[in-house]
């Protein structure tokens, strides 16, 4: 399994937007609420690792480390590029993300969390509008769409595991798909 990814998960433009934005310190703090969550699932799952893709400012390892609870952390986030490429855990994490992604991206970036699901994923995605706005006026959640829409796309890679509704959207646990 290759490293690096094969295709575009972001523009050069979109990525400079992306900077700017979680310069705002209130941008990018969902995985805080869901940390304890992640927490118990790695517990039950057995998962040796997590990858945080999208990790933004890696509030989900912060609110780890408060919580005294100790795991391989691996974060990927292309607004920050010193974190490298995304690698492959036990346990992918994409919390409030995909609603974040170019609309032409899309595909590849679920393509790239399939590459690096080991064994299982928890990804949350709210479907509506955004209270932030990026610097050049679209609202920065670019994909509002109802779980109907987002389901078959995350069953062409994975097999669904749980699906269960979050204030303003939904998260899933999800599996790789089965040759």
């Amino acid at each position: 399994m290759a490293d690096a990814q094969t295709k575009p998960v972001i523009t050069e433009a979109y990525r400079r937007l992306q900077q700017a934005l979680h310069e705002n310190p209130n941008y990018g703090v969902a995985s805080l609420q869901f940390a304890p969550f992640v927490q118990q699932l790695a517990q039950a799952l057995k998962a040796a690792s997590i990858a945080d893709y999208g990790a933004g400012k890696q509030n989900l390892r912060l609110a780890f480390e408060r919580a005294g609870f100790q795991i391989d952390y691996r974060p990927y986030d292309p607004a920050f590029p010193d974190y490298g490429e995304p690698r492959a855990a036990d346990l992918v994490c994409c919390i409030d993300v995909l609603e974040h992604i170019e609309p032409d991206l899309l595909d590849n970036v679920l393509d790239d969390l399939a590459r690096i699901t080991v064994k299982h994923g928890f990804f949350s995605i709210h479907t509506g509008a955004a209270q932030k706005v990026l610097a050049d006026g679209r609202n920065a959640h670019l994909i509002q769409q109802p779980s109907s829409w987002w389901l078959p796309r995350l069953c062409e890679r994975f097999e669904i595991e749980m699906l269960r509704p979050e204030p303003g959207g939904f998260s899933v646990l999800v599996a790789p798909r089965k040759a």
